[in-house]
């Protein structure tokens, strides 16, 4: 069974004098296309984090303070669907998102070994994988065995490359990809309002 995100923008303004409060600005779905690209999960939260990046913000939960747009969202999955129909619920700013460091590589090298084949314009990804019976058969594990191999190994089974990298944050969370409207929406809020007042909360079903 596969895990989806979903999420809300908020922000954070005082209106009439009062202290400042948070409120929900957009849904996540309509932006992001609903991709569900674990990478990113796991480099941002935490969530399906098989390439083993030191995620930017897992597990922080429902902010206390969320928007009543949010709160009253949260309210009602929990009534259709039940409180345990989610998880991973977290948070993070787009101070913190501005201050990413897009170059860093994860801290080990993807659990999944990157296949590639040959073409007449040279190697193509083909996919990942945390299980290939080739691959196995080839450098004999049994089905179950786990291993970590170093960064850069690789070996050439029949027709197909597989390559054990480390992968840098911009490769799970490219500058062109699902998560660009998503940042030009908290950027454009933010400049109404201030880094720290806008915010992403997600969470995750499966």
């Amino acid at each position: 069974m596969g895990t989806d995100i979903s999420g809300f923008i908020e922000y954070r303004a005082r209106q009439d004098g009062q202290e400042p409060t948070w409120y929900g600005a957009h849904d996540l779905s309509p932006l992001n296309d609903d991709v569900r690209n674990y990478d990113a999960f796991g480099c941002l939260f935490g969530v399906r984090n098989y390439a083993n990046f030191r995620p930017l913000a897992a597990g922080r939960g429902f902010p206390p303070d969320a928007s009543a747009a949010l709160g009253a969202r949260f309210a009602q999955l929990a009534e259709w669907y039940g409180e345990d129909s989610f998880h991973s619920t977290t948070w993070i700013t787009w101070a913190e998102v501005r201050a990413v460091d897009w170059d860093e590589p994860a801290e080990k090298p993807d659990s999944r070994l990157h296949e590639y084949r040959q073409t007449p314009s040279g190697l193509r990804m083909t996919g990942k994988a945390s299980w290939s019976a080739e691959f196995a058969e080839a450098v004999g594990l049994e089905r179950g065995d786990f291993r970590e191999w170093p960064d850069g190994a690789e070996w050439l089974i029949g027709d197909t490359l597989y390559r054990s990298v480390t992968v840098r944050r911009r490769d799970a969370v490219t500058g062109t990809g699902e998560w660009r409207p998503v940042w030009e929406a908290m950027k454009e809020l933010a400049e109404q309002h201030g880094d720290d007042n806008v915010r992403l909360v997600v969470w995750f079903d499966d």
